[in-house]
């Protein structure tokens, strides 16, 4: 994580695929290290496939803004076709991106990308004919963006999840965590 005692994140999905939950996930991580966080979803009328703001607000000192993020340290791209529509530059004044993209994808100059769709759909994370790439993607910025341990992270899933499902969903977060990479070139 930034040397910032305040780091804010922002996710940029589409309806359906878990942003807002991703965010529940990462603050709730961040809380596990002694960290505060908030997790602040930002959607109006929203439907399936809509692109959908949510944000994340990580200190290692209590949180007195309660706002949405104008300008983020960092963003993640769920959907690669975002950046089609989206300048995401406009929305960042830090430079690390992660994106869910099967290959290297340069948006900034320290750019992640982790698979989060081929995982996904590896895993059957499908609801509706959608992968739900929610949770490999939480695994990715965990080690990408230095939010949390992979063990942290685990343990913030068990908030959300339970029973088979959990433990899809924590494999998918272990895959991602272990195959983030940073594009080099």
């Amino acid at each position: 994580m930034s040397a910032l005692s305040l780091v804010e994140i922002l996710i940029l999905s589409r309806g359906g695929q878990g942003g807002v939950t991703a965010a529940r996930i990462l603050a709730a991580a961040a809380a596990l290290e002694g960290m505060y966080a908030q997790a602040i979803p930002h959607f109006g009328a929203e439907r399936r496939g809509a692109i959908v703001r949510s944000y994340l607000r990580i200190s290692d000192k209590p949180i007195r803004r309660h706002s949405s993020i104008r300008k983020a340290d960092s963003a993640a791209i769920f959907s690669r076709k975002i950046l089609d529509v989206v300048d995401v530059s406009q929305f960042l004044r830090g430079d690390t991106v992660v994106v869910n993209s099967s290959s290297p994808i340069r948006v900034t100059s320290r750019t992640y990308y982790v698979d989060a769709t081929g995982i996904a759909l590896k895993l059957k994370l499908v609801i509706a004919g959608w992968p739900v790439v929610n949770t490999a993607m939480v695994g990715a910025m965990a080690k990408a963006l230095g939010i949390a341990s992979l063990d942290s992270v685990l343990k913030a899933l068990e908030t959300q999840f339970s029973g088979r499902i959990l433990e899809v969903n924590k494999e998918a977060a272990k895959i991602a965590y272990n195959s983030v990479r940073e594009v080099t070139s």
